[in-house]
């Protein structure tokens, strides 16, 4: 499967807006963060929200956050809902699609369990499983270094100089 952009750039505000979950997250900032346009980001978040995944608040101190704790939102929640105008084939549309060989058609069957294959995958993990965390890299060697294996770092840096 390959997911739009629209669900791609939904997810990727999805992973920040859980990373600061004491944070209002103003649009304009995921935005830059996420170097999107404001205005295609703006649609996604507003799906986001009537959905009620995403809360907003007006006026000062206002933004995006989570509506709901991150280990309740499911992935597959959110790529359904952004994916819901996208079919992954012409005959899976509400439609029916124009597909000549819909009667007679043995795919179509095989790809809709392919299809919900592929979203009970994502049923299994929730945001907090993806959010993203606070990366530092090492000095000298730019590799990323979590939170907890600075702290380590820091505590054998410190022991070494002592001795």
């Amino acid at each position: 499967m390959r997911l739009t952009s629209f669900t791609d750039y939904g997810l990727r505000a999805l992973m920040l807006l859980a990373a600061r979950p004491d944070q209002s997250l103003r649009i304009a900032d995921l935005a830059r963060e996420l170097a999107l346009s404001h205005d295609h980001l703006a649609k996604i978040m507003l799906e986001l929200a009537a959905a009620g995944v995403v809360a907003t608040q007006r006026g000062r101190g206002g933004g995006l956050r989570l509506a709901r704790p991150a280990a309740e939102i499911r992935l597959g929640e959110v790529t359904r809902l952004l994916e819901a105008r996208q079919a992954m084939v012409e005959c899976f549309r509400a439609d029916g699609g124009a597909c000549n060989l819909t009667p007679r058609c043995r795919l179509k069957g095989h790809l809709a369990i392919a299809e919900e294959a592929f979203y009970a995958a994502l049923d299994r993990a929730s945001l907090a499983d993806c959010a993203l965390r606070e990366v530092t890299s090492r000095p000298g060697d730019g590799a990323p270094l979590s939170a907890g294996r600075r702290a380590a770092a820091t505590r054998v840096a410190a022991a070494s100089s002592k001795s």
